[in-house]
């Protein structure tokens, strides 16, 4: 069994956020550097202000969360594609009620939730002057943001006078004024919005990250309580797998608990179980949400989801271990899983209870093609992925040993 570590880990908020931006803007899927954009653009404002340093850092990493409560390709089409969406509050909400009560990240609820709101109505809002100015600037740099995403790459030199022009005119109805001016005058700058093509933001999002000195310990329970806001997330991108990843995170605890691991192994089992399918958020809606057999090139990009999960959780320190059982979902003791090719030797307990939980949770749970499984139907088919070398044998005779209980968690009857 895997030695623990401390419970408590050293983890930079930075990494914490750009994690969660990553994730969060795969769901842009054709363009996900969204959340970069907004940050670089509403620090820089920031600084054009003359903010100080404390608040140029904050506006940024509130630029990098403001769309934490984004799932859905849809909404994001919606956000980017038109300037004052009907519905964009909705995904305020959401990202406020995910962070209000999570106190590492909770400084950034109320600016998310007011970020999509005029500021004629914010300036009537009962909540702080620097919330509000917050709040606005975000939403200033986001519209800047969507107004230019068509013109990367290509002209936005060319175009940058159009989107400030937009701007300008829309600037009464939805901006303060102090907030347009210190933009107006950024603007004029050519290296502003060079800065702002793929390459250049990953770089400056790089540099961010290397010179933020806020580091903080978060405990196991943090650490989980995070997971189960990314988990959420996840789990809200289709309506036919909401809650998978919090019952595959239950089954999983409860198996690794009866198995006898320790308790702080468990709790890792159960983070790395609740952040498995992060990179889901890159699948296309239309593809999750088929009601039938995926076509070879559908199923070949669902084949990427397990490798982003482990590209978004890999790069946070502290989070090594659990970024390969994260990952590691699709792996097959033969070594036919994916993506990396495991085999026995090379894939873990934890990720083998994983693994199993996964399977067992998605056969119970009932999908776009399928009624949910009885519990006769799910053994007979972990029994047949054991003979194919796909499954552990020995979790697998754990689980039909213990089968109305895992059933019960996984269908959400019980907790674990």
């Amino acid at each position: 069994m895997t030695v623990t570590s401390p419970s408590a880990f050293k983890v930079n908020r930075r990494d914490l956020i750009l994690a969660i931006e990553t994730a969060v803007s795969l769901v842009g899927v054709d363009d996900t550097n969204h959340g970069k954009r907004v940050g670089y653009i509403a620090s820089c404002i920031a600084k054009q202000l003359g903010l100080s340093d404390t608040d140029v850092e904050y506006a940024f990493e509130l630029g990098m969360l403001h769309d934490i409560g984004v799932s859905t390709n849809a909404t994001h089409k919606k956000l980017v594609s038109e300037f004052d969406w009907d519905h964009a509050q909705e995904h305020c909400k959401i990202g406020y009620e995910l962070l209000k009560e999570f106190p590492p990240l909770a400084q950034f609820a109320v600016p998310i939730l007011y970020h999509h709101t005029p500021y004629p109505q914010l300036a009537q809002a009962d909540i702080s002057g620097r919330d509000a100015m917050m709040a606005n600037l975000v939403f200033l740099a986001d519209r800047v943001d969507v107004l230019g995403a068509s013109h990367y790459g290509s002209d936005i030199l060319l175009a940058r006078m159009d989107i400030t022009a937009e701007l300008c005119h829309q600037a009464s109805h939805y901006f303060d004024f102090e907030l347009v001016q210190a933009y107006i005058k950024l603007a004029e700058s050519e290296a502003f919005w060079i800065m702002l093509q793929d390459n250049h933001i990953h770089h400056f999002t790089w540099e961010m990250a290397q010179r933020s000195a806020n580091q903080q310990s978060l405990s196991l329970d943090e650490l989980k309580q995070l997971s189960q806001i990314m988990a959420y997330i996840v789990d809200q991108k289709s309506p036919f797998t909401a809650e998978h990843s919090l019952r595959v995170g239950a089954l999983s605890l409860y198996i690794a608990q009866q198995y006898g691991m320790g308790e702080e192994q468990c709790k890792k089992v159960e983070i790395a179980a609740l952040l498995h399918d992060i990179g889901k958020l890159k699948i296309p809606d239309e593809i999750l949400d088929k009601p039938g057999k995926l076509t070879p090139e559908e199923q070949a990009v669902m084949f990427q989801h397990s490798y982003e999960t482990f590209e978004i959780l890999h790069h946070i320190n502290g989070l090594e271990e659990i970024a390969q059982w994260a990952s590691s979902h699709h792996e097959g003791i033969n070594g036919h899983g994916y993506p990396f090719h495991k085999s026995g030797p090379n894939l873990s307990m934890e990720a083998r209870i994983i693994a199993v939980s996964d399977v067992f949770q998605a056969l119970a749970q009932t999908r776009p093609y399928r009624e949910g499984m009885n519990i006769d139907k799910i053994m007979v088919i972990l029994e047949d992925m054991v003979e194919s070398g796909k499954l552990d044998r020995t979790i697998v005779e754990f689980v039909d040993h213990h089968q109305q209980s895992c059933y019960d968690i996984a269908v959400g009857n019980i907790a674990a």
